[in-house]
């Protein structure tokens, strides 16, 4: 099997195509979020610099025992074509100071594994994200950055409700840090899940209070989480 096979089959793990409504497949890709300075989002491209940073991020020990995704440079070269070619993912470098400091991916939740698990709307956005460089590390950034994030998708997407992260069940700092944005800014925890290549919590974080799953609604609940 090529890398391109093997990136092919790891996308269409995660991504859908079929039995999605009509409002579903209307949505175009994900926003490009405005960020406050001093940070910045821009788009990864599938080549030169950009790749190199998120190749070497993706195999560094601060990062690929979390993301498993600890690919050579070709394969991930394929699989950011892939993103920026469609309309189900959106892949991004972090800035900060305009230094490159992290990777972000904002996917359409309800095109994605997830949407089997709670009850997904069309513009609903998945987020991604690791912090690349070791010095940066430990010291609260992603806290910010996710708050910085639901913030600036919102704004870029009138019609987005709400926002889903989905660690590892098993990375607890990523669940500490979850559970305590969905604190800040009114979201919960899903539960657990099993999505094709990880046990899974999932988070949401929603525009407003009514944006929340009402789990005391039989029509609005998925039968995973019952």
């Amino acid at each position: 099997m090529t890398n391109s096979d093997h990136q092919a089959q790891d996308r269409c793990a995660r991504e859908l195509f079929e039995n999605l409504s009509p409002e579903v497949r209307a949505v175009g890709a994900p926003p490009i979020p405005v960020l406050p300075e001093p940070w910045r989002l821009v788009p990864a491209r599938a080549d030169g610099t950009d790749l190199d940073l998120v190749h070497g991020w993706m195999n560094s020990p601060q990062v690929a025992p979390f993301w498993q995704q600890a690919w050579p440079r070709e394969r991930w070269a394929a699989e950011l074509r892939t993103q920026l070619a469609g309309n189900y993912c959106r892949p991004f470098l972090l800035l900060l100071n305009e230094r490159p400091i992290g990777y972000i991916e904002l996917y359409r939740a309800a095109r994605d594994v997830v949407a089997h698990h709670y009850p997904a709307l069309p513009h609903d956005t998945g987020l991604h994200g690791a912090i690349g460089e070791p010095d940066l590390i430990g010291r609260g950034l992603a806290y910010r950055i996710w708050l910085h994030m639901i913030e600036a998708v919102f704004a870029a997407d009138p019609h987005c409700r709400r926002m889903i992260t989905d660690p590892a069940a098993d990375h607890q700092v990523a669940r500490r840090l979850d559970a305590a944005v969905a604190r800040k800014v009114g979201g919960a925890e899903l539960g657990e899940v099993e999505l094709p290549h990880k046990r899974a919590a999932l988070y949401i974080y929603p525009r407003t209070p009514a944006d929340l799953p009402c789990s005391s609604d039989p029509d609005r609940r998925h039968p995973s989480n019952v």
